[in-house]
């Protein structure tokens, strides 16, 4: 199973970064994830800098986003979108899509119910609510 630390996934997207701009040939996930960091130009600074980035505190009292935790919802959701699970998450993009008019707004619809689902297993110790999460999606895509 893969287990990546903190560290681990920090480096993760600053080598994408680096490779990115040193036009080296991506992986698949890489490349993905290029896709995600591209959107996000106010990240580029700390990916070019992947010491600062592995050492920076993101703690909820600082109020800052947390740029790789960030971009790894965002790399979480397009995995799913591409195998579409949980069944029917590609049909609800859709439909999110249709409503917002931009693929970054609509994933970020997608992360807000993503993470909401998440935050309700671990406060509950169950495993994620797939249903729940299809029907928060479902809310967005209507506007409510």
């Amino acid at each position: 199973m893969f287990d990546p630390s903190r560290a681990d996934v920090r480096r993760f997207f600053c080598e994408t970064w680096r490779k990115h701009r040193e036009r080296i040939p991506l992986e698949p996930l890489e490349a993905l994830a290029l896709d995600w960091i591209v959107e996000h130009p106010e990240y580029h600074g700390l990916l070019a800098a992947p010491e600062e980035a592995i050492a920076a505190d993101y703690a909820v009292e600082s109020g800052r986003t947390n740029p790789f935790l960030h971009l790894s919802m965002h790399l979480a959701v397009a995995e799913q979108l591409q195998i579409d699970q949980p069944p029917g998450i590609r049909d609800a993009w859709q439909r999110l899509l249709r409503r917002t008019g931009s693929p970054h707004e609509a994933a970020h619809a997608v992360m807000d119910c993503l993470a909401e689902v998440i935050w309700r297993a671990q406060r509950d110790g169950t495993a994620p609510d797939g249903a729940a999460y299809l029907e928060c999606l479902a809310r967005r895509a209507s506007g409510r």
